[in-house]
């Protein structure tokens, strides 16, 4: 029996969203396909990028939670549930404070990272880096 590609994307789109402890309203799976100019050039493995978005409601705001690659869909989304499972024991906690320009609120969002870079990434994912100001990025206290 084949699997129906569309029922094992959405199944692990909803078991993603399960770790992470958010609904699908609060994450998108955006996917860029891998361009080439000829078959020749086209790689076994990497072909579809996977960058999973958190959506926070109360900051009207996107942030990165993570990117993966694939060989398709599918197998970028499989790499995704991968790391989703473990990303607690791999990554630090950080709290970032800023303000988007033009608004007077101090902001507060949290980010699990590698390093503080890599959180400071995450933030300005998919923004024009002039539209935020970074007022404290700080190590969260292991638990």
């Amino acid at each position: 029996m084949t699997v129906d590609k569309n029922m094992e994307t959405a199944r692990l789109q909803k078991e993603i969203g399960a770790y992470i402890g958010l609904g699908q309203d609060s994450l998108v799976f955006n996917f860029e396909e891998g361009k080439s100019r000829s078959a020749d050039e086209l790689e076994a493995v990497g072909n579809t990028k996977l960058f999973l978005i958190t959506l926070n409601a109360h900051h009207n705001q996107s942030f990165l939670f993570h990117q993966t690659d694939g060989s398709d869909k599918l197998d970028a989304l499989r790499t995704m549930l991968d790391y989703v499972r473990t990303y607690k024991e791999r990554t630090s906690s950080y709290t970032i404070q800023w303000s988007a320009r033009g608004q007077n609120a101090l902001e507060t969002s949290y980010f699990r990272a590698k390093n503080i870079l890599e959180a400071l990434d995450k933030l300005f994912y998919n923004r024009d880096p002039n539209s935020i100001t970074v007022f404290s990025v700080m190590l969260n206290p292991i638990t």
